[in-house]
């Protein structure tokens, strides 16, 4: 009798630690995920949207277009550990060639999320410290879309998290040298594509 009451104590204990130790296990995984990003690497705008039309503000100035050219407000979210910086491009992959570079900026601070509207020519980039290439307009800083007449362009917004806070540019060098450089520290990217004709 006594050594069924040790079998079934023994065999009651045992079972209060397995669930002591899964509940213990289900804690530390609970912890673990929420260390971790609430989800992946995303970009949002308030002035445009994936897939929407680019509206008159952002679209370029000069010649035979009439728009406000003010960069697109941005947000970002979730940039992967190990993020030093940002760097942010703007790229017209239906233009005639090798496409068209509306804007690279880079030497954004890991500790900004998000840009104003219109922070290319306002101050704002270069109150950060950031430095913004020469697009192929010939112009430092943001230049709008401003395709020819015919089909809608398709225009990729993207935000870039880097390793690295120290890339080897400067204020107007061209905006293909940034997507170099910014490739060579690119951890992790998010984008949009908005679309614009004329």
């Amino acid at each position: 009798m006594h050594m069924r009451c040790l079998v079934v104590s023994l065999a009651s204990s045992w079972r209060d630690r397995s669930l002591a130790l899964g509940a213990m296990l289900a804690l530390f995984a609970a912890h673990s995920a929420g260390a971790r990003a609430d989800g992946p690497f995303t970009l949002t705008s308030a002035n445009v949207r994936g897939g929407g039309t680019v509206q008159s503000a952002q679209v370029f100035d000069q010649n035979d277009c009439k728009g406000g050219n003010h960069s697109p407000q941005l947000t970002w979210r979730n940039a992967p550990a190990g993020t030093r910086g940002f760097a942010i491009t703007m790229f017209d992959e239906d233009a005639p060639g090798r496409g068209w570079w509306h804007w690279a900026v880079a030497g954004i601070p890991a500790t900004v999320d998000s840009l104003p509207e219109n922070a290319s020519s306002s101050g704002f980039l270069q109150k950060l410290g950031a430095v913004e290439a020469r697009n192929d307009f010939d112009t430092d800083g943001y230049g709008g879309p401003c395709p020819p007449p015919g089909k809608p362009h398709r225009y990729i917004i993207t935000v870039y998290a880097l390793n690295s806070d120290k890339l080897r540019l400067a204020q107007g060098r061209p905006a293909l040298m940034f997507d170099h450089e910014i490739g060579t520290a690119a951890i992790g990217s998010a984008r949009l594509v908005v679309n614009y004709g004329r």
